[in-house]
């Protein structure tokens, strides 16, 4: 067997120890983690002190903006103009616009109008094939002429009658009893009666007659009226019933829009200037091709709108061309009265439940919430009647958590986002 020295007498002797690197790798290990916990310790307090200052320091900050005034933007109360132009949207509807039912039953024959042909008044749009209503006209007819031939019997009754009472009448005393005599005038009276019922039954036969001949007319639908057709609900075959209740249907819609009418519901703060007619409107089309119509205050409804308090104007413009038709969605302008009232931009107005209120800020930078009367409102501007004079500062967007009685820093307003121009309400 080989010998081994062991290590001890290695040393004794001066011999080198053989090196187990299996114990030198174990060693370098360790004090790589050992660095690297100390590297991640490390890096964990910095990250943590510097989240400790952030805090801090957006506390003070938070502290700081808490502390201080609020800034709002504030703008003069102008003069408002004396004419200022109210834009309001509004809608065209046709002069006149009817659903044409049918006033027989029967079924329809033939159509000559489709949507968007033009017609007069009178013209035939379709026809209805009645069968029924013939056979009822024949039948009625026939009762007619078997009630004048009851008349003449009748009559040849009532001169017979007539006849014998008469000589009965005139016999001479005694020679005919007055019983007979009675009898005879009785019959004639019956005879002159029953002439009258065969009359009247004659007269009654033409009434139906005469009412049967009238329906046929409308076998042929016509127009009422010169227009447009705008609808056609039937085709040939279909089975139409006479009248206009929920459970039929139009077999045309035909509207007139030369003139057309613009109804505008303007809102209760102008509607005392718009109550009579003659107020000057400027309608506007919108899309491509937008044109203005000119045109006056024709009617109005005389009544305030109990939901949306609003009052129904109409204007009436000239549409030759048809470049209008109903249904189109306009805006409407109306030249009004300021009435010496002062105006400020929408942004600066507050509605609350106690009614509309404006933030004033004084020379001091005291805001106070005052009630405010609107006299006009055209969108951009909103005139006041009462509460404000002109020059006073309002502030604009006032945020909810600035109160009554709060000091605030005030910047002015961008003239360009909220113009006071007199120009642009003209």
């Amino acid at each position: 067997m080989l010998a081994v020295d062991p290590p001890s007498a290695r040393r004794a002797t001066g011999e080198p120890t053989p090196v187990n690197r299996s114990q030198q790798r174990g060693g370098g290990l360790r004090w790589l983690a050992l660095a690297l916990m100390i590297a991640l310790a490390a890096a964990f307090l910095v990250v943590r002190h510097e989240k400790s200052v952030a805090t801090t320091n957006l506390a003070d900050e938070t502290k700081a903006q808490a502390s201080a005034e609020p800034t709002v933007e504030v703008v003069p109360a102008a003069p408002a103009p004396a004419v200022w132009s109210l834009r309001l949207p509004g809608e065209t509807a046709a002069w006149y616009d009817s659903r044409i039912y049918a006033r027989v039953n029967g079924y329809v024959d033939k159509w000559f109008v489709d949507i968007g042909d033009r017609v007069v008044k009178g013209q035939v749009l379709a026809t209805i094939d009645t069968p029924e209503l013939d056979a009822d006209l024949v039948a009625d007819k026939a009762k007619l002429v078997a009630s004048e031939a009851v008349v003449q019997v009748r009559q040849a009754d009532a001169d017979f009658a007539k006849s014998t009472y008469e000589r009965w009448r005139d016999s001479p005393a005694g020679s005919v009893s007055e019983q007979e005599r009675e009898s005879k005038k009785a019959a004639n009276d019956a005879a002159i009666a029953q002439l009258a019922a065969a009359r009247a039954q004659v007269q009654t036969d033409e009434a139906d007659v005469a009412r049967l001949t009238a329906l046929t007319e409308f076998k042929q639908v016509k127009a009422p009226f010169d227009g447009t057709i705008t609808q056609r609900n039937i085709d040939i075959g279909n089975l139409v019933t006479a009248g206009s209740t929920s459970s039929t249907t139009s077999l045309y819609r035909i509207s007139l829009d030369h003139p057309i009418r613009v109804f505008v519901d303007v809102p209760q703060t102008a509607a005392a200037q718009l109550l009579k007619p003659g107020v000057g409107a400027t309608i506007t089309t919108i899309g491509a091709g937008a044109q203005q119509v000119e045109g006056k205050v024709t009617r109005t409804s005389m009544a305030i709108n109990d939901q949306a308090r609003t009052l129904r104007v109409e204007v009436d413009i000239p549409n030759a061309d048809q470049s209008l038709v109903p249904g189109m969605y306009v805006q409407a302008a109306f030249q009004l009265k300021s009435g010496g009232a002062v105006q400020v931009p929408a942004a600066a107005m507050i509605f609350r439940a106690k009614g509309p209120q404006v933030a004033v800020v004084d020379a001091d930078g005291v805001i106070r919430f005052r009630d405010v009367t609107i006299g006009g409102d055209d969108g951009g501007n909103v005139q006041i009647a009462d509460g404000l004079k002109a020059g006073e500062k309002v502030a604009l967007n006032v945020s909810s958590q600035i109160i009554d009685g709060q000091t605030v820093k005030t910047s002015d307003a961008d003239a360009g986002s909220h113009s006071l121009d007199a120009s642009t309400t003209k």
